[in-house]
């Protein structure tokens, strides 16, 4: 897995571009979001959240997706439940993960973070291979952008709280955290 700078996509990865982004207003990266999702919730391996993230989901295949199939979102990557990453948007353009958020007094996290989707749930623990993907990806991105220091790596419900709950209590950001110090230290 490497990243191109000038593209802003990874080689090694899995490609699937969603419509959902725009320009950065001032193209800064200096922000980490952490997400959750699964389509339909608690479904795993589905195919729907690429789905969802290109504009392609069906409505009429499940209830949920009824309320949810005219949004127009996306993330950078997606890491599914055997670490497989997918890259929706370039990593230089404005993917539209956050919604209505605020890092340290800083409105619409979108235009200066990168949004990162674990399949999963608030309640199910995530799985060793997502969070070595986890791991590595996180330490690519850092490598590339500086800005995005252990501080500046957060969950979506610390930019939107109360509005949003991922990733959840079952991911483990001790873990985390002390595998991109221990690996970082190696390097």
């Amino acid at each position: 897995m490497l990243l191109d700078p000038a593209s802003g996509w990874f080689e090694g990865v899995c490609h699937c571009p969603s419509p959902n982004f725009n320009e950065r207003p001032d193209g800064e990266i200096s922000l980490l979001v952490i997400h959750n999702i699964s389509l339909p919730p608690g479904q795993f391996a589905t195919g729907k959240v690429q789905a969802f993230f290109q504009n392609h989901l069906n409505a009429t295949e499940h209830p949920f997706f009824e309320s949810i199939s005219e949004l127009k979102v996306s993330a950078h990557f997606l890491i599914e439940r055997d670490g497989k990453i997918t890259q929706f948007v370039s990593c230089l353009d404005r993917a539209w993960h956050a919604g209505v958020s605020s890092f340290e007094g800083r409105e619409v996290c979108n235009d200066f973070s990168l949004g990162i989707e674990l399949e999963g749930t608030d309640e199910l623990p995530f799985t060793d291979a997502q969070y070595d993907a986890l791991v590595a990806l996180t330490l690519q991105l850092q490598g590339a952008y500086p800005a995005i220091t252990v501080q500046r790596i957060c969950g979506h419900s610390d930019v939107a709280p109360g509005r949003k709950t991922d990733p959840g209590p079952a991911f483990d950001w001790q873990r985390y955290r002390g595998a991109l110090q221990h690996t970082g230290e190696m390097q």
